[in-house]
């Protein structure tokens, strides 16, 4: 046995899909087996969940043999070699259509409900089931999945027979797969509880995930044009429905408003309910003058503008998230009289930055955190921490590097961040 059950091969499954957290991806269950692996998948990474009904298109006198399958939103899928060598005419596809696009519409009612599918366009679209024999299923939902405008298509379950994930690689743009045993006969041998699963379960989970804060679609950002102080910045605002707040990103030196990074902690700030706004500092053509990066003052009296224009928006409170230099910008400004800023965080920044006597006007409370393999710049924090008059707390994440690349290390980053901004900036 492999897997105890299928929620624990979820929480497996998850572990090894940790890298595709930053691309903001969908979750996708095949009914029935894949929905609870799914559920465990979606909440680990923080990603919405929706069910993906596939009705493949058997061969009349050959069921077995698909020629094709149909998806939602009116996609179907055909194989032209197996309709040519089947001698399949077009009232042959239409009756075998008609018939599956029925049950394809009672399915989805069924697991779903009144609730509307999640949108796919441009998205990182992650298919999951329990376990796959021939996968001819499996590479029906990816074709189907891509038809509804996936970008990037990620196929994921425990288990499966090494030729069909060789096949399968070729359905899909990346196969995700824990165990390839060759002695395989059939998925429940490797489950200790095999069990059916009902669907009265798979609606429940749906249902659970469609209200969970951590499984819900994400906000998508808008891109604003910020005023500066004059100058037309570029931003991405995102404004979840009754924000309580909202955080302000500075990006640091070689990174910009797409910082994978930034943009996966907006994200999770986003689902606890934090307006966010990511904006370059600098246009373009500033950017190509290496100074520029670390004119900590100019980028400290942009960022408070950029504020200014968001609170003229949306009169929230309001914090920073400040990385590499632009926490040093974050805690310049933060040390202006009335800068009315609620708190800030840094990440691996570089508070040092901002001088001594900076610091210790801050009066904002005030997180830095760093990896703890980030040694050069933990020493730094540490010494600006001591300048710090405010109320302050250094957080290390253990095994860290800079950039946070380690299986979790963003997610501790995220959950260190929305803690803090949550308990300073929305009232209780």
């Amino acid at each position: 046995m492999l897997f105890t059950h299928r929620a624990e091969a979820g929480e497996r499954l998850a572990e090894a899909l940790r890298h595709l957290r930053g691309e903001d991806p969908v979750v996708l269950g095949l009914p029935r087996g894949g929905v609870p692996v799914a559920y465990r998948v979606a909440r680990a990474l923080g990603a919405p969940l929706d069910v993906i009904v596939v009705r493949k298109l058997g061969v009349p006198y050959h069921r077995e043999l698909g020629f094709g399958a149909i998806g939602e939103g009116g996609v179907r899928v055909l194989s032209e070699d197996i309709v040519r060598g089947s001698r399949l005419g077009p009232q042959d596809i239409e009756a075998v259509e008609r018939a599956e696009q029925a049950e394809l519409v009672r399915q989805a009612r069924r697991f779903r409900g009144d609730r509307p599918r999640v949108p796919l366009d441009g998205r990182t679209v992650i298919v999951v089931d329990d376990g796959i024999a021939t996968g001819a299923t499996a590479a029906a939902a990816c074709e189907v999945v891509r038809a509804q405008g996936a970008a990037r298509v990620v196929l994921a379950v425990p288990v499966a027979p090494p030729d069909a994930v060789a096949r399968l690689g070729q359905a899909a743009d990346e196969v995700v797969c824990l165990a390839t045993p060759h002695a395989f006969r059939a998925v429940g041998e490797w489950y200790q509880d095999f069990s059916q699963t009902p669907d009265e379960e798979v609606v429940f989970l749906l249902a659970r995930a469609a209200a969970d804060p951590l499984t819900r679609p994400p906000v998508r950002p808008a891109e604003v044009e910020v005023d500066a102080g004059g100058l037309v910045l570029a931003g991405d605002l995102a404004l979840p429905e009754g924000a309580g707040a909202a955080v302000v990103f500075a990006h640091g030196s070689g990174s910009s408003r797409h910082s994978p990074r930034n943009r996966s902690v907006a994200a999770d700030l986003n689902r606890a309910g934090l307006a966010t706004l990511l904006l370059d500092l600098l246009t373009p053509g500033e950017e190509a003058d290496r100074a520029n990066v670390f004119d900590i003052e100019t980028l400290a009296g942009r960022l408070a503008d950029a504020t200014a224009w968001l609170r003229r928006r949306e009169p929230l409170p309001t914090g920073w998230f400040g990385a590499s230099t632009g926490a040093a910008a974050a805690l310049w400004a933060a040390a202006e009289p009335g800068a009315g800023i609620g708190a800030v965080v840094s990440r691996g920044g570089r508070p040092d930055l901002a001088g001594a006597s900076r610091l210790a006007a801050v009066r904002a409370p005030t997180l830095l955190i760093v990896g703890g393999r980030d040694s050069t710049v933990l020493d730094l924090n540490r010494r600006a921490q001591r300048e710090l008059r405010c109320e302050n707390r250094l957080e290390v994440v253990p095994g860290a590097t800079h950039l946070f690349e380690e299986p979790g290390a963003l997610d501790e980053v995220a959950g260190l961040a929305r803690d803090w901004f949550t308990r300073h900036l929305v009232p209780q």
